[in-house]
């Protein structure tokens, strides 16, 4: 799992208030104020069983299951309670070597899994940093570019071509522009999103294997540029730290 570690609730203590999706993932929006709900619990753990032939231990639906538990033993709420209302989805990107396994509760992504292919053994399956800022784009690619999204990528484009040179049309000063204008925006839907400055990055970059000193530059730019100091799930920097861990699995070194 590439994302930050879901934070597990401990069942031996009563929560002073219900257990929120804040408390135990990295949300915003509605979601973020509601009790985790035993009904959203039980479809997390049904998708999971389905995509991966049972649940990821210490996984999202184990920490689902865990929270509404204890929502539910301080009946703070109720055995058919939901809380999520576009349900929950896993979807996988297909990558060289493999796939990677995106779960999204109510439109919002919690966790991601790397799932290497049997056949993914050698340096031909090792995933460049250009694959690895595309994979982002497919999974988020409709988020707005942030200045925390423009830090990654630059410290990404960086990595990709040894030099510390923003060049003048590359996807790092596509993506500092793109921020930068978003800044004054109001509505989402006028803004400039990740896909528009992220297409075609495999071809048009370098292509620079991602090491685990490359994800580890790419998280501590994007934390040190967003401000909350965290990476957003599915971003730049969880898609490096992906692609780190699949190129590691697969003996790259």
């Amino acid at each position: 799992m590439s994302q930050e570690e879901p934070r597990r609730p401990r069942e031996g203590q009563e929560p002073r208030g219900p257990i929120k999706y804040d408390d135990v993932f990295n949300v915003s929006g509605g979601l973020a104020s509601k009790a985790v709900a035993p009904q959203d619990a039980a479809m997390m753990q049904s998708a999971e069983t389905a995509a991966f032939g049972s649940t990821q231990p210490g996984g999202q639906a184990e920490v689902m299951r865990s929270a509404a538990r204890i929502n539910e033993r301080a009946g703070l709420v109720s055995r058919g309670d939901a809380a999520a209302d576009q349900g929950v989805t896993i979807t996988g990107t297909e990558i060289p070597a493999g796939r990677i396994i995106t779960e999204s509760l109510d439109g919002q992504v919690v966790g991601q899994y790397v799932q290497v292919a049997a056949e993914a053994t050698t340096q031909q399956g090792a995933i460049t940093v250009g694959q690895a800022l595309e994979a982002t784009m497919q999974t988020i690619g409709d988020k707005p570019v942030e200045l925390s999204d423009a830090a990654a990528i630059r410290e990404a484009e960086m990595r990709a071509t040894g030099s510390n040179i923003v060049t003048q049309g590359g996807y790092a000063a596509s993506a500092q522009s793109a921020a930068a204008y978003n800044t004054g925006m109001i509505g989402d839907e006028d803004k400039i999103k990740l896909r528009d400055v992220l297409a075609g990055a495999s071809a048009a970059l370098p292509a620079k294997v991602v090491t685990r000193q490359d994800a580890e530059a790419v998280v501590n730019a994007e934390r040190r540029n967003s401000p909350q100091l965290t990476t957003h799930p599915g971003g730049v920097a969880e898609s490096m730290e992906t692609a780190a861990t699949l190129n590691e699995n697969i003996n790259i070194k």
